[in-house]
């Protein structure tokens, strides 16, 4: 924006909008319990009537619903709510990311596939889950995909 427009914006009286700021792409996964086609088709249904929506995919399988568009997560799962199902923000991360992911309160056997729970929003499993310095720094002396790795194993 240039000094010229700046300025003209500030000494223009003819409209008294206030400027909205613009919502940012995103996308919002929420843990629904689903049991048949039509909670799937329910769910579905609530999400698409939302402004800013621009697309839907309802894992039923994965109890999992996954919302892009211009929208604040809060208000897709107070949406999702008002259906009458129970629903919650997905509290899952790819097993990868994880350092530990058998410690306790990170692995789940309700998780789907590939996944284990997000150690960060407990803070009493973060310490757990989270490799030390000492732990990454004996793990890599014997690691494959270190040149100067020991050569006994």
């Amino acid at each position: 924006m240039g000094a010229l427009d700046h300025i003209s914006e500030l000494f223009d009286f003819s409209s008294h909008k206030k400027h909205k700021k613009r919502k940012q792409l995103q996308t919002v996964e929420i843990k629904v319990k689903m049991d048949c086609e039509g909670c799937e088709r329910k769910v579905r249904k609530a999400v698409e009537g939302m402004k800013g929506v621009t697309e839907v995919d309802v894992d039923p399988k994965q109890h999992k619903v996954t919302v892009i568009g211009y929208v604040e997560p809060k208000k897709v799962l107070k949406r999702v709510l008002r259906t009458g199902k129970k629903a919650e923000m997905w509290p899952y991360v790819p097993y990868d990311v994880v350092d530990h992911p058998y410690a306790p309160g990170v692995y789940d056997k309700k998780a789907p596939t590939g996944y284990v729970r997000n150690p960060m929003d407990d803070p009493r499993t973060t310490a757990l889950a989270r490799a030390s310095s000492t732990e990454v720094r004996y793990s890599t002396a014997f690691s494959d995909e270190n040149p100067n790795s020991c050569t006994v194993m």
